[in-house]
C-alpha cells in the first residue's frame, strides 16, 4: 500500500505503470479514486446529517442545603440551658424537644396571662352589677358604660397576653412554669450547633441551632459572565462529584441569580437535586454539565476532519469515487460529532475514515 501511494503521490495520474492503476488523480480540483484503486478498501464514505440537540456546558459547582429547607432554631425568650436533647448530625421531626430552658421571662409570661384573666373576672363582675343596678333604674347610662369599656378592655388584655404565652412555647391557662421547651420547627438533621447544657442564652436573636432538610439540595455552579446569557431556569443538569466519580446525578435549573458576583465576575446557577438517600453533602465539590438548547445543526465525525494550512476541510464527494476538499467552519465538539456552521449541508457524503490519505 505505501509503495502504491508514493508512486501515486509522485506520478499523479502520470507516470504510472501500465498494469496498476494510480491510487488516485487530481483534475481540476477534483480527485477521482478510479476503480482498482487499493484506496477504495480504505476510505468509507458516510452521509452528515442536521439535527437539533443541546451542547453541554460544563462549570464547577459545589453542593448547598436548601435555604427554603433550613430553618435556624432561636430561643422564643433569654435563660439559662438546663438540658440539651440533640447533638450535632442527629436527625430530628419537626415538633420533637431540642432543649430546655430556665426562664424568668418564660414564667413572667405566664404571670401575665394569671393577671388578664383576673382583671377579665373583675370586670366582669362590674360589668355585670352595672347591668343590675340599670336594670332597676338607679344607674347612670355612662357608668354602664364605663364598666362594659373596662370589661372590653380585661378582654383585649387577656387575648395579648394568651397570645405571646402560647408564641413562647406556653399553654394559656395551664400552670405557671419556668422551664421553657424548644423544639424542632421542621424536620431535618442538627447541622450546626452553638450551645451546651448550662450556658446562657441572652441575646433572643442569636441562633442555637441549625435544622436541615437534605432531602433535596442545591448545587450551585460558577458560570462565567460569558456563558450566563445562554442558562435558563428549567434546564436539565447532570453533575458529577469527585466522592462518586462513576456516578452521575441529575437535576433542574431553579435560580438564575440576576446580580453577577462583583469579585469573580461569575454568576451563580443553582440547581435542586434529590437527595432521599443522603450522598449530597453541603459544602462538596461538583462539575455540573447544562444542557444549552441550540439551532438545528449538521454533525460531522471528527475522523473527517483535516488541517490544511490554516483551514479545517473535509472531503465531499461530488459524484461516485470523487471528491472535492471543502473548507468547513466549526462549533462545538460533541461526544457523537462536530457541529458545522458553514460549509455543509444535510445529506451531502463526506469521507469518514481514511481521507489523510488524499491529503497534500
Amino acid at each position: 500500500m505505501a509503495a502504491a501511494l508514493s508512486t501515486a503521490a509522485c506520478s499523479r495520474g502520470g507516470n504510472e505503470s501500465a498494469d496498476a492503476p494510480p491510487a488516485f488523480t487530481v483534475a481540476h480540483g477534483k480527485i477521482n479514486v478510479p476503480d482498482g484503486s487499493p484506496l477504495r478498501k480504505e476510505l468509507i464514505v458516510q452521509s452528515v446529517d442536521m439535527r437539533q440537540a443541546p451542547h453541554a456546558m460544563i462549570f464547577p459547582a459545589n453542593v448547598e442545603a436548601d435555604p427554603t429547607h433550613t430553618a435556624n432554631v432561636l430561643p422564643p425568650l433569654t435563660g439559662k440551658v438546663m438540658a440539651l436533647k440533640v447533638a450535632l448530625g442527629d436527625h430530628v421531626t419537626r415538633g420533637q424537644l431540642l432543649a430546655v430552658i430556665d426562664s424568668g421571662d418564660y414564667a413572667q409570661a405566664y404571670a401575665d396571662a394569671d393577671k388578664a384573666r383576673d382583671a377579665l373576672n373583675l370586670a366582669k363582675k362590674t360589668l355585670d352589677r352595672a347591668r343590675g343596678v340599670q336594670a332597676a333604674g338607679g344607674n347612670a347610662t355612662k357608668d354602664l358604660e364605663s364598666a362594659q369599656s373596662g370589661f372590653n378592655q380585661a378582654q383585649a388584655e387577656l387575648n395579648r397576653s394568651q397570645t405571646r404565652l402560647a408564641a413562647v412555647g406556653g399553654t394559656p391557662g395551664a400552670s405557671a412554669q419556668r422551664l421553657m421547651q424548644v423544639t424542632a420547627p421542621t424536620s431535618g438533621i442538627i447541622t450546626t450547633l452553638s450551645v451546651s447544657p448550662g450556658t446562657y442564652v441572652n441575646d433572643a436573636t442569636a441562633v442555637m441551632m441549625t435544622v436541615s432538610n437534605l432531602d433535596s439540595v442545591w448545587i450551585t455552579a460558577n458560570v462565567p459572565e460569558s456563558d450566563v446569557g445562554q442558562i435558563a431556569k428549567g434546564e436539565k443538569v447532570d453533575a458529577v462529584l469527585s466522592a462518586y466519580p462513576n456516578e452521575t446525578f441529575h437535576g433542574v435549573v431553579n435560580f438564575v441569580n440576576p446580580l453577577l458576583q462583583s469579585d469573580t465576575r461569575r454568576d451563580l446557577v443553582r440547581a435542586v437535586f434529590a437527595n432521599t438517600d443522603g450522598k449530597l453533602k453541603p459544602n462538596m465539590y461538583a462539575n455540573v454539565s447544562i444542557g444549552v438548547p441550540q439551532p438545528a445543526q449538521v454533525f460531522v465525525p471528527e475522523s473527517a476532519l483535516l488541517m490544511n494550512n490554516d483551514s479545517i476541510t473535509v472531503f465531499v464527494e461530488v459524484s461516485p469515487w470523487t471528491f472535492e476538499r471543502r473548507a468547513v467552519d466549526l462549533s462545538y465538539d460533541e461526544a457523537d460529532g462536530t457541529r458545522v456552521l458553514k460549509g455543509l449541508k444535510a445529506g451531502d457524503r463526506v469521507i469518514v475514515r481514511g481521507g489523510v490519505l488524499l491529503n497534500d
